[in-house]
């Protein structure tokens, strides 16, 4: 974790994941995006993809986990985001997102590229995020880190 006094051009940040059935079913749930191509096997079948899909946006949100746990970390505040979609992620796929520090656009702000690759270092999303560093290191309590992980 860093603040914007202690961030440079190159830094770096990662958050890698597995996209399982149970987390598509959920999002789906949560976003109400409930397109067949992510829930409906016998339809995937007969789709471009030959399966199911993750929806773009859950694996998506692994950048905003790298973001919000790694770089710059905890108080970080998402002002702008935007994404390319390059390939699809299927169910239990590994999805690491990249994200590195590129350009500091004015006062506290800082401009991030942000790519998402699957196990086979294939990228699925690639964008650039805007985010609000925080002036100083944040820390949080244990407890409320170990209580968001068991949602």
């Amino acid at each position: 974790m860093a603040d914007v006094k202690t961030l440079k051009i190159g830094d770096k940040a990662q958050f890698t994941k597995s996209i399982t059935e149970e987390e598509v079913t959920l999002f789906a749930k949560i976003s109400g995006d409930d397109n067949p191509i992510h829930l409906d096997a016998e339809y995937a079948k007969n789709s471009i993809f030959k399966q199911k899909i993750a929806h773009g946006f859950l694996v998506g949100s692994l950048i905003s986990a790298a973001i919000a746990k790694e770089l710059p970390g905890n108080g970080t505040i998402y002002l702008s985001q935007n994404l390319k979609f390059l390939a699809p992620v299927f169910m239990n796929d590994i999805i690491t997102a990249h994200i590195e520090v590129i350009d500091f656009p004015k006062g506290s702000q800082v401009l991030l590229s942000t790519i998402c690759k699957n196990q086979d270092q294939k990228a699925v999303i690639e964008g650039t995020a805007l985010v609000m560093a925080p002036r100083e290191t944040v820390l949080v309590k244990k407890e409320v880190t170990e209580s968001s992980t068991q949602l």
